[in-house]
């Protein structure tokens, strides 16, 4: 199947499957528009990444990828992939590197399918590319090399500064956000994301973030806590630790919020302190200056893509373990990262940034 010269480019990215991933995979759809610039880029993905992929102009449309996490679903992803044939689409990007994530694209008869080779689905990839690790050492960019030809030779032919997502907020939905949540901008806003999904190892300790807080709480501030429910115990914490005026100007959204609402929070934000994780890649594609606190993971592989970041982890002979929980028991990566070099990492960050106003309603 070709195109022609007049009409667009129409191109199926299969996404990730966790939200940090999804931020990253902007870099790809800002890659795609400038090579083809009328191309349209449809994303097929979990549905709670509607709010992300609504916030990329790049995106024409979302296509709900309605599967639990490690379902085969064999029978409803061939009738999903008959459905996608009546798009035409040129070619399928593929980020995951799973079997199950290319067959939707391959019953869908995409004349293109590109990825990287994985759990042995070589023969479902038409153009599958094998990675070279210690050239690619990003995860964005290998999200980036898909977008170019396969004997593009890589690293040199990727853009060089890397395309750094930008998610846009809507100021509307902002008042809407800070009216049900009871928010106010005239203090200066701290966003505290004390959880990850991930796993504890990459957890810094309640009392560091409380410590924190309690920094800016006496400097006349505010602080908000973001996460899921999963979270809500330990934002819990961090606000036990607090004394009962600071407790008064710290607003629990842990649970609360939708994640659109959260997105559209944290641009307001005057600085966020955060773990390695989803809400850390969000607040770095706001543009709001991020100190990310690194555990059993590593910026090497995942940092956030912001210019207004500080990366804050120890040099212990243990780490990067890349594993879910600590498995010598002590988390020293995490407990021995002190609260005032953070808070030191946060001046440094956000003071150009954290009295200005420019982007509050």
């Amino acid at each position: 199947m070709t195109t022609n010269a007049t009409s667009p480019r129409r191109i199926l990215v299969v996404g990730p499957s966790w939200v940090g991933d999804m931020v990253m995979a902007q870099s790809l759809f800002m890659e795609l528009k400038v090579q083809h610039p009328d191309a349209e880029i449809d994303v097929l993905a979990p549905a709670w990444s509607r709010p992300l992929l609504d916030r990329m102009p790049q995106v024409a449309c979302a296509i709900d990828l309605p599967f639990a996490h490690g379902e085969l679903g064999l029978t409803r992803r061939f009738a999903l992939g008959r459905q996608l044939r009546s798009h035409r689409y040129d070619q399928a990007i593929l980020l995951p590197n799973s079997f199950k994530s290319a067959l939707v694209p391959w019953f869908a008869a995409i004349p293109l399918r590109t990825g990287w080779r994985g759990e042995m689905r070589s023969w479902i990839l038409n153009d599958c590319r094998i990675l070279a690790p210690e050239k690619l050492p990003l995860m964005v960019q290998r999200f980036l090399a898909l977008a170019l030809p396969k004997d593009a030779a890589l690293p040199g032919a990727l853009p060089e500064p890397i395309p750094v997502p930008q998610l846009r907020a809507d100021p509307e939905q902002v008042l809407a956000a800070m009216n049900e949540f009871s928010l106010v901008t005239e203090l200066d806003i701290l966003a505290l994301c004390p959880g990850a999904e991930f796993g504890d190892a990459k957890q810094w300790p309640s009392e560091h973030y409380a410590a924190v807080a309690s920094s800016h709480l006496d400097a006349g501030g505010q602080v908000w806590l973001f996460g899921s429910a999963k979270d809500r115990a330990v934002t819990e914490a961090i606000i036990a630790r607090l004394t009962i005026p600071d407790q008064g100007r710290c607003h629990n959204l842990a649970g609360r919020t939708s994640l659109a609402q959260a997105i559209d929070l944290l641009s307001v934000a005057g600085a966020v302190v955060s773990n390695d994780s989803g809400l850390m890649h969000i607040a770095a594609a706001l543009h709001r200056p991020v100190v990310a606190v690194y555990g059993s993971t590593s910026p090497e592989f995942t940092p956030p893509l912001t210019d207004r970041v500080e990366c804050m982890s120890i040099d212990i002979e243990c780490r990067p373990c890349f594993k879910r929980i600590c498995p010598l028991g002590h988390k020293r990566c995490l407990t021995e990262l002190m609260p005032a070099q953070v808070i030191e990492a946060l001046r440094r960050v956000s003071q150009p940034l954290i009295a200005s106003s420019a982007n509050r309603p």
